[in-house]
């Protein structure tokens, strides 16, 4: 049973940076792909970036592209998400998500990612 424990998240002002961080247990690093999502105040989950396990090829909304790396370290069976440029708009609720299957189509679709962390609140006030 895979498990996800999500760190970072925090009070940061507009244009500042922060990290998150989310580490795999109980499983094998080494297939599928891992990502985050977020659920704005009062709005949907929805997709941030995603990152192939194997291929390390990630893939980001376009409201963060350019913003927003997304990054995995193997051996530690973790990835980080480097938030940079922050805006007021991504407040929101973080959610580590994982998939033991990676998808080109459908990367986005948090139907596809079977097991989610508990979340990490994300504030950027302006």
């Amino acid at each position: 049973q895979v498990q996800l424990v999500e760190s970072g998240g925090g009070l940061v002002q507009a244009g500042d940076s922060l990290s998150l961080s989310c580490a795999a247990s109980g499983g094998t690093f080494n297939s599928g792909m891992m990502g985050w999502f977020r659920q704005p105040p009062g709005k949907e989950r929805e997709f941030v970036a995603t990152i192939s396990v194997k291929t390390g090829s990630s893939f980001y909304a376009d409201s963060v592209q350019g913003r927003f790396t997304l990054s995995k370290d193997n051996a530690k069976a973790t990835i980080s998400l480097q938030m940079n440029n922050l805006r007021s708009e991504d407040t929101a609720v973080y959610y580590c998500a994982s998939s033991p299957v990676f998808s080109f189509g459908r990367y986005d679709s948090n139907s596809l990612y079977d097991t989610w962390g508990q979340g990490t609140q994300v504030t950027v006030s302006s």
